[in-house]
């Protein structure tokens, strides 16, 4: 299990490292810290951290490829820096499996609270709503040990993907606003992030749908939100 309160930092500019080291540390984290791709992965092999911040520019391997090798067999929590402007690089790093990002330059306040947001909701996904099964078409889904089956076949969703399909799925045919969803699912400091959204239900949508371009399940609302047909 990893250490409640242990974090790496993985950035190449030693005063980001710095900075996040000092406000985490003095909150009573435990830090670890890499400056390449590298040296992060070869940390994550020997340790279980509770979180990752992972910054997106790096040479020799950028923080999307170090994000894409960690998803293959790890579900930590992973919040990635990118730069004023990169919403393409947002994108791509939700969709690598990227939980959460912070763009630079960021105050003391905005990591503290995206931490503390990330880590609860790790928590979160570890507690069962409902014991109960349910059936929609195809799909079954167990809330208790947090699987879900599509034509029988297990689907491997991660923690947020399942928690997104599980705030849909206990309320079906109730159409859920942008920001009602973001705020159940991601946490009270999320208001117009409609890009976790996109990315999120375009993942189960790929997953459990059998033509993810015409869904079944994972419905749209024009300009309202998202849900799931009863």
């Amino acid at each position: 299990m990893p250490q409640e309160k242990h974090i790496l930092v993985v950035d190449d500019e030693p005063s980001i490292l710095d900075f996040i080291r000092h406000n985490l540390e003095i909150r009573s984290y435990k830090v670890s810290l890499a400056s390449s791709g590298l040296e992060a992965l070869a940390l994550f092999e020997r340790h279980h951290f509770a979180l990752i911040i992972l910054d997106i520019m790096m040479p020799t391997m950028d923080g999307l490829e170090v994000c894409r090798r960690i998803r293959q067999s790890s579900t930590v929590p992973i919040i990635i820096l990118t730069a004023l402007g990169e919403d393409a690089d947002k994108i791509v790093a939700l969709d690598q499996g990227a939980d959460d990002y912070l763009t630079k330059p960021f105050s003391v306040g905005e990591l503290l609270a995206r931490v503390k947001a990330v880590i609860r909701r790790s928590h979160w996904t570890e507690t069962p709503i409902s014991t109960a099964t349910q059936r929609i078409g195809d799909l079954e889904i167990d809330f208790e040990q947090h699987c879900v089956w599509r034509e029988g076949e297990l689907v491997k969703l991660t923690p947020m993907e399942f928690a997104l399909l599980q705030e849909l799925a206990l309320h079906p045919g109730k159409i859920f606003t942008h920001e009602a969803l973001l705020q159940r699912v991601w946490g009270p400091e999320y208001h117009n992030e409609a890009e976790y959204l996109r990315v999120y239900i375009g993942r189960l949508r790929r997953k459990l749908e059998a033509d993810p371009s015409n869904p079944v399940h994972l419905l749209t609302e024009p300009g309202i939100g998202y849900y799931i047909a009863r």
